[in-house]
């Protein structure tokens, strides 16, 4: 009598791959921060956003497609990046507002400019009817530091020249802190009317001729 067959053994399953045993497991690109990344904070902390944006671009563009880490520092280097940029629109702004309300660049008649005010003009011209007020922080030829009271109804141009002189001469010295005979400065002064008013017809001014001034000179002695 023949033996029956034995029973047929089901199959083995297959055993998953060993790629499938490692999903979810991170890899080593996948454990460290991306390069570009931290090259975005790292260039967005001083102020550099164009390179910023761009480098935190292709972090975010990476990580996406390769799952590594970094995400926190590419969109902090783009917030930062924005700071800057709201920062450097605000400081222009500002600019743009000083200077109009300032007047600085705008040209207007010599006689015009207000005490305390620097401007730029060629102060070896023979006759100088305009200047353009410029910012006293700045490279400029002269600045006007007072207005004096000086009676010139009915004073030859000789009169006139002594008198302007001698007041704005004394305003001088209380503005600049040396005598005008003293420093190296050249004065100037502008007859806004004869007669002698409160707050003055006389505008006195100093600069250097050929050279330029940068801050006020008020108190330099120089």
């Amino acid at each position: 009598m023949t033996q029956p067959p034995p029973p047929i053994q089901p199959a083995r399953p297959a055993l998953p791959s060993a790629e499938s045993w490692l999903a979810g497991v991170p890899t080593p690109a996948q454990q460290r921060q991306d390069r570009y990344a931290v090259a975005a904070l790292v260039t967005s902390l001083p102020g550099m956003v164009p390179i910023a944006v761009v480098l935190a671009g292709i972090a975010l563009r990476r990580i996406k497609r390769t799952g590594g880490r970094g995400k926190r520092f590419a969109y902090g280097a783009l917030v930062i990046s924005l700071c800057w940029v709201i920062m450097t629109s605000v400081a222009v702004a500002l600019g743009l507002a000083d200077r109009i309300r300032t007047g600085v660049g705008e040209t207007v008649p010599i006689a015009r400019v207000e005490v305390g005010r620097c401007f730029d003009a060629d102060l070896e011209a023979e006759t100088l009817r305009q200047v353009r007020i410029a910012h006293c922080a700045s490279p400029h030829t002269g600045e006007a530091y007072a207005t004096v009271r000086a009676e010139l109804t009915g004073k030859d141009a000789e009169a006139t020249q002594t008198i302007a002189t001698q007041q704005c001469a004394t305003a001088f010295r209380e503005f600049i802190g040396k005598p005008y005979e003293d420093s190296e400065l050249d004065m100037y002064f502008v007859v806004q009317e004869d007669r002698a008013v409160a707050d003055g017809n006389v505008l006195c001014l100093v600069g250097m001729p050929g050279k330029k001034l940068t801050g006020s000179v008020r108190g330099s002695q120089r």
